[in-house]
């Protein structure tokens, strides 16, 4: 059983780790993960997703932290904008 590095003081370093991690293994992306650094940009250019590319992490996202969300919320520009900015995401909105 692998371990999940929750932190309460806000620092989501290994959270940023782990969520490059999905996103490599579940994208089959062509990169190491020192490639993405916590500010590269997701989509378009940058780490080059797609929509179909954010809507499969969303999914993988919302079953592995046990958080909802949503194809049509106005914040997933945002959410979605940088590896910091959805570890930040799921930090503040885990339920698992």
């Amino acid at each position: 059983m692998q371990g999940n590095q929750t932190s309460s003081d806000g620092s989501t370093d290994g959270l940023q780790r782990e969520v490059a991690e999905l996103m490599i293994e579940n994208l089959n992306l062509d990169v190491a993960i020192e490639e993405i650094g916590p500010d590269i940009k997701l989509y378009g250019e940058g780490l080059g997703l797609d929509s179909i590319d954010i809507l499969e992490i969303a999914l993988v996202v919302s079953k592995r932290y046990g958080l909802q969300l949503r194809a049509d919320s106005a914040d997933n520009r945002q959410i979605f904008s940088t590896l910091r900015s959805l570890s930040d995401h799921i930090a503040a909105n885990r339920t698992v």
